[in-house]
Formats: structure tokens, sequence, C-alpha cells
């Protein structure tokens, strides 16, 4: 990477690290039928519900998230899958469907600017790029199979985290699979275990004892990455300690879309609605995300915390953007 490209900046209003698609002709969306069986289990982890105690309210909480109150939500029971869906998963998809991602439809996605060769990092340095979020670029030809445009591959990467996957590209594999994407509520229910407001799955620390738990950004964001957490990219979806109830990377590796339309205020108002397996507002302009990913630094964007938020529009796709699903019981 070309660790001069961004001496200069200072981010400013500290937005999430990912950009949204913006402004683009809309395209028609493939329709998926769901498998002729039921969606298997198999994979996936049994959660028995009950209340918990959502949200977060501190110092490193961003108010304009929504990310507080902190209050007690009852969920029923269901079952989430341990990984992110994983390249080969969304390959299997794929060959059995036919179906085209809206990256491919688009003609292009967002791609970190470290992923791209020095080469084209210089031919790129001088064109447009996402304001505010200047590491981001619009590469032609990038979408799910070629993560980082042509000339890239992900065999090296079959049991990563699909990224590249658009909110409504993750519904379409959900259907298909059975099963559908959780709730915020279920996926930070999942997250938590058995803690109660730590800020991690393992508790307030990021590092225990000096130990990498999870990828995220280490060194200077965004000019150097020194990937002391031994990825500089995605990692395995099974990679680092599986959390107390059975699952891995929901914090870092990529940003996991959620069900819930996102709304900064709507779970604010204490009702049966907001409190008891809720779904989120009846509409809005971007879907909810959670965990953070490996582009999240503690500098900039401290989202990676179990009570964070945030969101994008439902036709957006980046490389640090991927799903895990969910079923009812």
């Amino acid at each position: 990477m070309n660790t001069n490209m961004f001496e200069s900046f200072e981010p400013e209003k500290k937005a999430c690290c990912t950009p949204h698609r913006g402004e683009v002709a809309a395209t028609e969306r493939c329709e998926i039928s769901p498998k002729e069986t039921e969606g298997s289990t198999e994979g996936m982890v049994h959660l028995e519900g009950g209340p918990f105690l959502m949200g977060y309210e501190g110092p490193e909480a961003w108010p304009s998230d929504g990310e507080g109150p902190v209050r007690e939500v009852t969920l029923d029971p269901f079952w989430l899958d341990i990984t992110t869906v994983t390249n080969a998963h969304y390959a299997e998809f794929v060959d059995a469907t036919g179906y085209l991602t809206e990256s491919e439809r688009f003609g292009w996605a967002y791609v970190f600017i470290g992923q791209l060769t020095d080469s084209r990092q210089r031919k790129l340095r001088d064109t447009q790029t996402v304001q505010g979020l200047q590491w981001w670029y619009a590469i032609e030809g990038a979408y799910w199979k070629k993560p980082e445009g042509a000339g890239s591959t992900i065999k090296k990467r079959m049991d990563h985290p699909v990224v590249s996957v658009s909110w409504n590209d993750a519904v379409a594999y959900a259907k298909w699979a059975g099963k559908r994407l959780p709730t915020e509520a279920e996926w930070e229910y999942a997250a938590r275990g058995a803690t109660k407001q730590t800020m991690y799955p393992w508790g307030s620390e990021l590092e225990p004892k000096g130990k990498h738990r999870c990828n995220v950004w280490q060194g200077d964001f965004p000019n150097r990455n020194t990937a002391a957490d031994g990825y500089q990219w995605t990692a395995p979806a099974r990679s680092f300690r599986k959390s107390e109830w059975g699952f891995y990377n929901q914090i870092g590796n990529v940003w996991e879309w959620c069900a819930d339309w996102f709304s900064p205020a709507w779970h604010k108002e204490a009702s049966v609605e907001t409190r008891v397996n809720p779904k989120g507002p009846t509409s809005g302009d971007n879907r909810v995300m959670k965990g953070g990913s490996f582009l999240c630094h503690e500098s900039y964007c401290n989202r990676y915390r179990l009570g964070a938020r945030t969101a994008n529009t439902p036709d957006s796709a980046t490389t640090n953007l991927g799903f895990r699903c969910a079923m009812d019981v």
C-alpha cells in the first residue's frame, strides 16, 4: 500500500467506514425461489431467547447512531449461523440459481484502496472517490467472485466471508437457503452471550492479556495496516477463538447485514413493538449493519463494539461487508 497517500487526511465527522452506492440507476432484481426443503440447522446454534440488555451508553458511544438507551429486550428462541456465509456457501447458491448480484448488474463495487495493486493505486489517485472516505474507489468489474476487480480471485479464500454483496443479495441467499437475516436484536443477543454490558463478547478489553481476539485494523488508519492480528484484509470465517455461545467473528472481519431498517430514534420509545421481538421501523432508506470490520480502528471508527451500529443502503456493496443467517425455531 502507498503509505503516503493519506498523510494529510484528518477525519472530521468520523462517519462509518463503509460508503453507499449513491444515486445510481435501479436494476431489475432476480426473483429467487427457496429450496423445496426446509432450511437446515447444520452449522447453526440454537438460542433460547428471553430478556437481555441491548444497546450501549458510554464515552465510546455514537449518540447520533442511536446506540442508547440501554433497554431490556425479550426475544423468542431462534437459530443463528456459527459463521458468516462464506465464498464457498455463496458459490453453491449462485451455481444452483444463476443469481446475478447487484454489483454484477451495476457493473462495479467499492474496493478499499489498500487492496489494489500499487500500479492501480497510482492510476486512481487523482480520480474522483468518495467524499470524506477517500480510501474507497468504485472499481469496475468488482463483485463477490472478483472482490478487487479484474484479475482478483477468491480461489484461496473459499473459507473467507463472501463480500461485495448487498443487503438484497444477502436476502436472496437467505431465501434460497430457507433462512432469513437476523434482526438487529437477535444479532446483538447472540453476540453478547451471557455477558451484560461488556464492550466485546469476551469482555471489555479489545486485546485481553495482549491476545488478539478479532480482525480489526492494526497500525495507522488508513495509511498502514501492520496485520499484527494475523490478517491484513478478511480472515477465514472460523478464525480466532469462538464465543462462549459458539460463534466466530461477530466482532471485526466483516460488517454483517441485519434485517432491520435503520433508525437512530425508533427504539427510544418503550413499547411492545420496540421491546419484544423488535424488528425495527417499517420503512427507511438504510439497513442495519453490526459488528465492525477489518477496517475498524479506535482512531476513526470504533463501531466494532457490541452495542454499536451503523447502516448502509440495501443496494450497496463493499469489500468489508458480509452477512450470516438466522432461522425461526
